[in-house]
């Protein structure tokens, strides 16, 4: 199955537990497992905990980490629950809570566990009516008013700045590693200091804002809204990529950081399409995880 159409399948496709856990809770994502711990860390922090539960997910590289947290926390004496992601053959089946699907995608089947099993179940549901409101607006058949479609060609042959408010650094991340994992371009963090950092970037080489852009990722709160008076002076174009919301709704929270990691999906798969690459995971990455698993030393890589 191509990455378009698991994209166009992903809503609703959460199969996992979704049982409530003990609390309190400590999380740790590891590995392809990082960033969707990163999306529920309003639900668990992202430490050790001393009591309640300790969830430790992992993909099939980080598995030496993971069995040392796993112990750290039953020494503890808390309930560990271990979450896999990728090939089952990988993993002692035995020791996991839920083996989740790899790949790009598995954020959103790790991010689902983890809101159901902190007992967010709304929350996981807003995310789900949120992701079939997109699939159907960005889907492969929708050519005209299609926003995937549109920000692709926006940012096709650039490398943009990814800006997003305080706290909001897995929105940041993940779209990141989406244009680089799925869409093969290279983009640009700006996490910690943003005005800092943007108010002297481009003064040393004026010309090097030549054809830049920047994507404020969520909302443009005073801070974005700063940086964006600074960088219309530096940069050709700078362009708010906001939270998919329900009519009446809120927008943010776990439910549309969710959506605009699907959001962003998306467009990197869009992308790579424009830049005439394949979406899929590169021959490169595929070669270094066998490695890192099988443990074969990096210089006997071609």
């Amino acid at each position: 199955m191509s990455l378009l159409q698991e994209l166009s399948q992903l809503p609703g496709s959460y199969q996992g537990p979704t049982r409530v856990q003990e609390g309190s809770f400590g999380l740790l994502g590891l590995g392809e497992a990082g960033l969707a711990a990163r999306l529920c860390a309003d639900f668990a922090p992202l430490t050790l905990t001393r009591q309640g539960t300790q969830f430790v997910l992992s993909s099939p590289e980080t598995q030496a980490a993971a069995d040392d947290f796993a112990a750290l926390g039953e020494v503890s004496g808390v309930t560990v629950r271990r979450v896999g992601v990728g090939e089952g053959s990988r993993f002692d089946l035995n020791t996991l809570e839920y083996l989740a699907p790899g790949g790009v995608l598995s954020t959103y089947h790790l991010a689902q566990y983890l809101a159901y099993a902190t007992g967010h179940a709304q929350e996981a549901r807003q995310a789900e009516a949120l992701l079939q409101t997109l699939h159907e607006r960005c889907a492969p058949h929708i050519e005209d008013g299609n926003p995937a479609r549109e920000l692709a060609w926006t940012l096709w042959g650039r490398a943009p700045l990814l800006l997003a408010p305080a706290g909001e650094g897995a929105l940041i991340e993940g779209w990141q590693s989406l244009l680089a994992r799925v869409g093969k371009v290279l983009s640009v963090p700006v996490e910690h200091e943003p005005l800092y950092l943007l108010t002297g970037a481009f003064e040393a080489h004026h010309e090097r804002g030549d054809g830049r852009l920047a994507l404020i990722l969520g909302e443009e709160d005073a801070e974005m809204a700063l940086c964006r008076e600074i960088l219309e002076t530096r940069i050709d174009e700078v362009t708010l990529v906001p939270y998919p919301h329900a009519d009446g709704a809120e927008p943010g929270g776990y439910a549309g950081a969710l959506a605009l990691w699907y959001f962003g999906a998306w467009a990197a798969a869009y992308l790579a399409e424009r830049e005439g690459s394949s979406p899929e995971d590169s021959q490169a990455l595929r070669e270094v995880l066998s490695t890192l698993v099988s443990q074969v030393p990096g210089e006997e890589l071609n």
